[in-house]
């Protein structure tokens, strides 16, 4: 059998077809709602730390180090097993999005907190001398200044993250990797995982390409 016979069997990508574009519109939404939800959540972790409170800095860098630490599949599955134990019963998806979401909140509140502690030590003292509040000055002086410099590395976490998604299938997260495997399951073939490979290709790569072109933008604005 050829490598075409194997993985580009046009009769089986086409019967299989449906079931992994219905698994990429659940990758996407995802993928989507993972960025946003992590990285408002990791803003809003650094902004706290940044007051300087102990008993709120404490818990957030723990947090941060916890998630940042244990691999994400590990995440997953004590979500999935162990929170119904507890009393907390969720669907494969709902765990999928809050455990990515989580991971990424921690990476971001680091990459934001990096951002707000390189900023210069002159911008807040210029900003309250002209009678500026903490928060004031921290929204509208230093966060933008932060968020510049953070883009690069926010990006290329989340993209990291969000191809995460694909660890769904091991709890029944019906995304692109679970359709194409249950089509290999039901077909014999390997081609519905070629089909699935050009979905991820569809969706991460557009990311990629404009991570790229953000990252070169802002350095060049540094320069």
């Amino acid at each position: 059998m050829g490598f075409a016979d194997a993985f580009l069997d046009m009769a089986v990508i086409a019967r299989y077809a449906p079931s992994i574009l219905s698994g990429m519109g659940v990758t996407l939404a995802l993928a989507v709602l993972i960025v946003l939800a992590g990285t408002a959540a990791g803003l809003a972790l650094a902004c706290l730390r940044a007051t300087g409170s102990r008993r709120l800095s404490i818990p957030i860098v723990i947090f941060a180090d916890v998630f940042r630490a244990l691999p994400p599949l590990a995440l997953i599955l004590l979500a999935y097993f162990g929170l119904p134990n507890v009393g907390v019963s969720l669907s494969s998806f709902m765990v999928l999005f809050t455990v990515l979401a989580l991971v990424l909140a921690a990476f971001a509140e680091e990459i934001f907190w990096a951002g707000i502690a390189a900023t210069p030590k002159g911008q807040w003292e210029a900003a309250r001398s002209t009678g500026l509040g903490f928060r004031s000055t921290l929204l509208w002086v230093v966060l933008p200044q932060a968020a510049r410099m953070a883009v690069a590395p926010l990006t290329n976490r989340a993209i990291a993250i969000t191809k995460m998604t694909a660890l769904g299938t091991v709890i029944g997260v019906p995304d692109i990797l679970n359709q194409a495997t249950t089509a290999v399951s039901f077909s014999g073939d390997a081609s519905p995982l070629t089909l699935a490979a050009l979905a991820y290709v569809a969706i991460f790569l557009p990311l990629v390409i404009a991570s790229r072109r953000l990252e070169r933008r802002f350095q060049w604005r540094r320069l």
